[in-house]
């Protein structure tokens, strides 16, 4: 199993062009919170505490122990960002009269555009066409330079 560091730096290796970066930093939490947004809208049969399930509070779980897994610090301030991202899903479904799942598509296509133009500045494929688990390091890289900046170790 690979180190939180090995992750990281194997997925900053096509990440180095500025443009690029700056890209990363919209568009990653974007296509998080969006992807969160499709499977907060998919209900679950089940209630609990009066409140319904849906399959985005299921797989928030798993992504949370994924990033515990790789470091328990850094993966604390993912959970604080992963509740963050269903509040916002909460509110959006229950305030505004949007539905959520089209507010959802709409900021994954336009984020993965972003992506895709950050990636062909940098002149690298994204990391995830190696592997998968790149998906869910983009938020770790990015949380990772906050860490850093603030001095904390993770």
């Amino acid at each position: 199993m690979k180190t939180v560091d090995q992750w990281l730096s194997e997925y900053g290796e096509s990440h180095q062009n500025k443009t690029n970066k700056l890209v990363h930093w919209i568009c990653v939490p974007l296509i998080f919170f969006s992807i969160v947004g499709l499977l907060y809208s998919i209900k679950l049969p089940w209630v609990a505490g009066g409140y319904s399930l849906n399959v985005a509070v299921l797989a928030v779980v798993f992504a949370a122990l994924y990033y515990l897994r790789l470091s328990f610090s850094l993966g604390l301030a993912l959970i604080v960002f992963i509740l963050v991202c269903l509040s916002l899903c909460y509110l959006i479904e229950n305030n505004t009269g949007l539905p959520l799942w089209l507010v959802s598509v709409l900021i994954f296509v336009l984020a993965w555009i972003g992506q895709f133009y950050g990636h062909k500045v940098e002149g690298k494929k994204p990391s995830f066409f190696k592997d998968l688990q790149f998906l869910l390091i983009g938020p770790m890289w990015l949380m990772s330079f906050i860490f850093k900046k603030s001095g904390i170790q993770y």
